[in-house]
C-alpha cells in the first residue's frame, strides 16, 4: 500500500504528465497550421508519450492501493515563435519534468517504498533521453540558422 505522501506525490506527477501532454500537443497544433508537419508529428508522439506516462503512474497507483484523483490541467501556451523558440522550451520543459520526476523519487525514498523507487527509477532514466533528444534537435536547428528548415522538418517526421 502507498503511503498518502507517495499517493500525493503521485496525483501531482500524473497531472504534469497530462499538462505536458497538452503542452506538446500545442505545440503539435503550431506546427501543422504553419506547414511543418514533421515536427507536428514528432509533438504529437510526444503529446501521446507524455499521457501514456501519465497512464502507466495511474495504474502503478492502483495497482498499489491508492486513490487516484484526476485533477484540473491549467491552460497551456498556444503561440509559439520559431521552430528553434518552440524547442528550446522544449528542452526547458524535460529539465524541468526531470526535476519533478526526481522530487517524486525523494518523496518514495523517504517513504521507503522500494517498488515505488524502483517504478520511478524507470522514468529518471528515461529523462536523461529525453533531454538528450531536445538538446540534439535545439542544437541541429542552431547549426541551421533559421535555412533549410525543410530539412529538419522532414527528420523529425520520421518518427515512428
Amino acid at each position: 500500500m502507498l503511503s498518502e505522501n507517495l499517493v500525493k506525490a503521485f496525483n501531482a506527477q500524473i497531472n504534469a504528465e497530462m499538462w505536458s501532454s497538452n503542452l506538446y500537443l500545442s505545440m503539435s497544433v503550431y506546427f501543422a497550421q504553419n506547414g511543418y508537419a514533421g515536427m507536428a508529428k514528432w509533438m504529437r508522439a510526444q503529446s501521446k508519450e507524455e499521457l501514456e506516462h501519465a497512464y502507466e503512474m495511474i495504474d502503478f497507483v492502483i495497482k498499489r492501493g491508492g486513490n487516484i484523483e484526476i485533477g484540473q490541467v491549467n491552460v497551456v501556451p498556444s503561440a509559439w515563435g520559431s521552430p528553434l523558440e518552440v524547442f528550446e522550451h522544449v528542452y526547458q520543459h524535460e529539465c524541468h519534468v526531470s526535476k519533478l520526476i526526481d522530487d517524486l523519487l525523494d518523496v518514495a525514498i523517504k517513504e521507503n517504498d522500494k517498488a515505488a523507487q524502483n517504478f520511478i527509477n524507470g522514468f529518471v532514466n528515461e529523462q536523461v533521453e529525453e533531454e538528450d533528444t531536445a538538446q540534439a534537435i535545439v542544437d541541429r536547428l542552431k547549426m541551421l540558422n533559421g535555412h533549410n528548415l525543410v530539412y529538419i522538418d522532414d527528420k523529425l517526421g520520421e518518427r515512428k
